[in-house]
């Protein structure tokens, strides 16, 4: 006959598995919640492009990671702005012509945009060309292309390579050199400020309206613009497997984005 203090024992043991496997999936959860706060946080995250601003170099459907690290951490490093920073702390500041992840003061969204003035910078667009400090900005024509907005309207656009005073190089895209932004007042840049643009000129909305991006405080940027590691036509949900055949663009996965 068996110990019936044994049996209980065995009884009791099956009935605490089930929830013993419930509280180690859940610890399991946490901690890779905590993990995944920790690489948003503090290293890298995850950005989506939803607009034509940045092509033909970010094209929507576009899904690039941002390093926290580079240029250091701030209030809008962190998710709901829960540390309360005076600032930034630890990184360096942009460099001319890199693209960043920012927040506008006007605005709650994440932009991204191109680093073209720095602070005490002038910056203003003559006929289409960009100056800086009163001097034009090199930009050679080569060639036309189509270019398609997120409404999927489709215009004939203008290319140029465009180079900066210290020599980087990207690719622009221009309508006309008559739209409303091709013809701008002089921008003076203030201290700890940074004038942010698009590359598709006549299709972003940057530091060039002030009133809905305007200069750009140190503090609000969030992180600089690293890695494309997915890309999908037409915006299309990146989770939906079946849609990738045919519309996933394998050639622009886990590539740097100033390639």
């Amino acid at each position: 006959m068996s110990d019936p203090e044994i049996k209980s024992s065995k009884q009791k043991a099956k009935a605490d598995a089930p929830k013993n496997e419930v509280w180690e999936t859940i610890v399991v959860l946490v901690q890779a919640l905590i993990i995944a706060l920790v690489i948003r946080s503090f290293l890298w995250q995850p950005f989506s492009i939803p607009t034509a601003s940045l092509q033909s170099n970010l094209l929507i459907g576009d899904y690039i990671l941002a390093s926290k690290y580079t240029y250091g951490y701030s209030s809008y490093s962190f998710p709901f702005k829960a540390v309360p920073i005076n600032g930034r702390i630890f990184g360096r500041t942009p460099e001319r012509g890199e693209i960043a992840v920012f927040e506008p003061v006007p605005q709650k969204d994440a932009y991204i945009k191109r680093v073209i003035g720095l602070p005490g910078d002038e910056i203003q667009m003559k006929n289409g060309v960009l100056h800086i400090n009163g001097e034009p900005v090199q930009k050679e024509r080569t060639g036309t292309a189509i270019d398609t907005d997120s409404n999927g309207i489709s215009v004939e656009v203008i290319t140029y390579k465009e180079t900066l005073p210290n020599g980087v190089s990207y690719t622009v895209q221009e309508i006309s050199d008559t739209g409303a932004f091709d013809n701008t007042a002089v921008y003076k840049v203030p201290a700890d400020h940074y004038f942010m643009m698009g590359d598709n000129r006549d299709r972003s909305l940057d530091s060039r309206s002030l009133s809905a991006v305007g200069y750009v405080p140190f503090a609000n940027f969030i992180g600089k613009a690293d890695v494309r590691y997915f890309s999908i036509k037409d915006n299309l949900n990146p989770w939906a497997v079946w849609n990738w055949p045919g519309n996933v663009r394998w050639d622009r996965m886990f590539e740097s984005i100033y390639q």
